[in-house]
């Protein structure tokens, strides 16, 4: 909601999309299939027709390929891609985009060419090239608006070595020049990384807003950092940045922000159509039930083609209780392979299952049996004999892919409670603290080989757990309170800081002795016996396991045991 205003205030919109990576077409996500240029073109046109004056920006990143286009193939359709991009970019009359990450992916000379050929300003402060002018200047009724680029210096080599100005300083000379133009607000849009973002409105007040070309769709759109903001688009185009402003005396004085989702919703946009191929790729055309292909990729007159695929069995062996147990993204994954696949469960305990078990020789569940028709098929490449055993009459997925979820074989103790985390790990000091009210017993992650222990993080780790089961055998009640101290410090080497209360000297001979290593010996026994390399790893009363992403509550946790 806009706060009140005087006669004199006046609203400015600005429409804007950044990390786009030339994605034509919506995302192939299982849920929220968002984005395209034709439905953004309609978008941005209804927009405007109820405000004309909106001004569309881009950030950087539209051209394709690199290593943040997931839609890359090769140089050819990437180049092709770019350039249709480019095309619909001029048609939704982009008011300036900035040179960013991938616009250089194809050479400096191709940027400077389409800089040339297009009606769409291209900008940067920091860098010498042809048609690239450092800011443009905009009149909205009457208020002058001044907008820059910046692009990052990590690009030089890519630009062919194009010598490249130091951004803040660059930054600082369009600034001042704006304010001799009279500009009244100044927006940057901006290839840099996020911390010298938010450092150059820190330091440079006359910054009104940044539009930031390394969008992250996990973050918050909108973060406000005294008199500036920083706006971030959403990557791939899935969503329209939309943000109005309220200017009053040269000043924002309110405003509000959101990101109209590009969904089925809206409507292609006709005028696209003569410019947008219908594929590029085998991915652009898809049709439930069917195996898709892309002809003539690239073209105007590409067009996809669909063919019933062969049906391809897949039985999956799972308990009928499992807390835990998640088949889904496996039968994601290999439906997206084989479109013809037909799932079918066979739920332990029972003869069936039980069958398949010994034939197996599975030591969990679940366990997935994919048909021997799958092998005459064009998903069943490299990449998928690597992870599944060949058996009789199917191919059986190998079980460090697939996952455990279920131990067979194992008397189930109920209310036991495992937690295998590494102190290093990230998050591990939070992870610790929501897992303190459950009583889990902790196991390091580690190894024994050659009568010497291995982590991750070398001898300073393996060092750690050695101190850190000799505290649990001296002072068994202050165990959790010294390990989440570490996990909190843990680059500091005073690990006696958080040995509160204990005799260092006695910890210390402790771990450096046969003490220690029979006591960490013992820890990492149940890993060893679980096969368990990573984490954070729970096992719940003795056969249900399950990794963990992030840091989970306390309340979800307690659930989650208790279900």
């Amino acid at each position: 909601m806009f706060f009140t205003f005087n006669c004199y205030a006046k609203e400015i919109t600005i429409l804007y999309t950044g990390d786009t990576h030339a994605m034509l077409y919506p995302c192939h996500c299982p849920f929220e299939p968002d984005g395209g240029i034709s439905r953004r073109a309609t978008l941005i046109k209804e927009l405007k027709k109820a405000n004309p004056d909106a001004l569309v920006l881009d950030s950087g990143s539209f051209f394709a390929g690199g290593l943040h286009d997931p839609e890359s193939q090769n140089a050819q359709l990437d180049m092709q891609r770019t350039l249709v991009n480019l095309k619909a970019m001029e048609m939704m009359h982009y008011d300036a985009a900035a040179i960013g990450n991938d616009e250089f992916n194809f050479g400096r000379e191709l940027l400077e060419l389409r800089a040339a050929g297009i009606k769409v300003p291209f900008i940067s402060c920091n860098i010498d090239l042809q048609k690239i002018a450092p800011f443009v200047i905009k009149d909205i009724s009457g208020t002058r608006i001044g907008i820059i680029g910046v692009t990052a210096t990590s690009l030089s080599q890519k630009a062919g070595n194009l010598k490249f100005i130091d951004p803040k300083t660059a930054v600082k000379k369009a600034v001042e020049e704006l304010k001799k133009k009279n500009t009244d607000i100044i927006i940057l849009l901006s290839g840099l990384e996020e911390d010298d973002d938010l450092e150059l409105i820190k330091d440079m007040p006359e910054i009104n807003i940044i539009i930031s070309g390394n969008s992250n769709i996990h973050k918050e759109r909108l973060t406000k950092l005294g008199p500036g903001l920083l706006l971030r688009p959403d990557w791939q185009g899935r969503r329209l940045g939309k943000a109005s402003f309220v200017i009053n005396d040269h000043k924002i004085i309110s405003y509000k922000t959101e990101d109209p989702r590009l969904s089925d919703k809206i409507n292609d946009d006709p005028d696209m159509a003569g410019i947008l191929p219908r594929c590029f790729s085998d991915a652009n055309c898809q049709k439930e039930g069917f195996i898709a292909s892309c002809q003539n990729p690239g073209d105007i007159t590409s067009r996809c083609q669909f063919t019933k695929p062969a049906k391809i069995e897949l039985v999956i062996v799972i308990p009928k209780e499992c807390r835990v147990c998640n088949v889904e993204p496996i039968v994601n994954y290999l439906k997206s392979r084989f479109p013809g696949l037909e799932v079918s469960n066979l739920y332990y305990p029972s003869p069936a299952a039980d069958k398949l078990i010994n034939a197996t020789g599975a030591k969990a569940l679940p366990i997935y049996l994919l048909g021997k028709e799958a092998e005459k098929e064009n998903g069943f490449n490299e990449q998928l004999r690597k992870i599944v055993d060949e058996k009789d009459n199917f191919y059986m997925l190998k079980p460090a892919y697939s996952g455990v979820s279920y131990i067979l074989g194992k008397k189930a103790i109920k209310g036991k409670l495992d937690l295998f985390i590494s102190l290093f790990g990230k998050n591990a000091g939070e992870i610790l603290e929501a897992s303190r009210a459950l009583n889990p017993s902790v196991h390091f992650l580690a190894i024994e080989k050659d009568g010497a222990f291995q982590s991750v993080k070398g001898k300073p780790e393996s060092e750690e757990y050695l101190r850190s089961v000799c505290v649990k055998k001296y002072y068994p009640a202050r165990f959790f309170d010294y390990i989440s101290c570490r996990a909190k410090s843990i680059e500091s080497t005073w690990w006696e800081d958080c040995a509160v209360g204990m005799d260092s000297a006695k910890i210390t001979a402790c771990a450096k002795g046969k003490e220690g290593a029979e006591l960490l010996r013992d820890n990492l026994s149940l890993n060893k016996e679980r096969d368990i390399i990573f984490g954070p790893t729970y096992l719940v009363d003795n056969i249900e396991m399950f990794l963990v992403e992030g840091v989970p509550t306390k309340e979800d946790l307690r659930k989650l045991i208790n279900r």
